[in-house]
């Protein structure tokens, strides 16, 4: 129990990152691999979030000193990561609804085969 107690967000973003890797990896289903690559996109996003995290900063609007505020650019850089990331698990899903209706499968496998002929 004291192993789970002394878990940080970051340790429990780098798991999370492998268990996504692991899933684009192994699975067959298409719809499976892009949850997967969104799993590790939302994972590499808190990694670094929480690797720029500074307890007791303040945002920078506040007028505080500039040595109490937080930087705002890792802010910013994760804001834009998120948007790339969920453009980009949307056109992976307009993409998987082109081949589905084209070709009729989910499978990697079978939509291998069928594209070889």
């Amino acid at each position: 129990m004291a192993f789970i107690e002394s878990l940080t967000v970051a340790d429990l973003a780098v798991a999370l990152f492998f268990l996504g890797l692991y899933g684009a990896m192994t699975q067959r289903n298409i719809i499976k691999t892009i949850m997967s690559v969104g799993i590790m996109d939302v994972a590499a996003i808190t990694f670094f979030m929480m690797v720029n995290h500074q307890s007791g900063a303040r945002p920078p609007v506040s007028g505080a000193h500039p040595s109490e505020m937080a930087d705002p650019l890792p802010q910013a850089l994760m804001i834009t990561a998120i948007v790339i990331g969920v453009s980009v698990i949307a056109m992976c899903l307009a993409m998987y609804m082109r081949v589905a209706y084209r070709y009729g499968t989910a499978d990697w496998k079978i939509l291998i085969r069928r594209l070889e002929k």
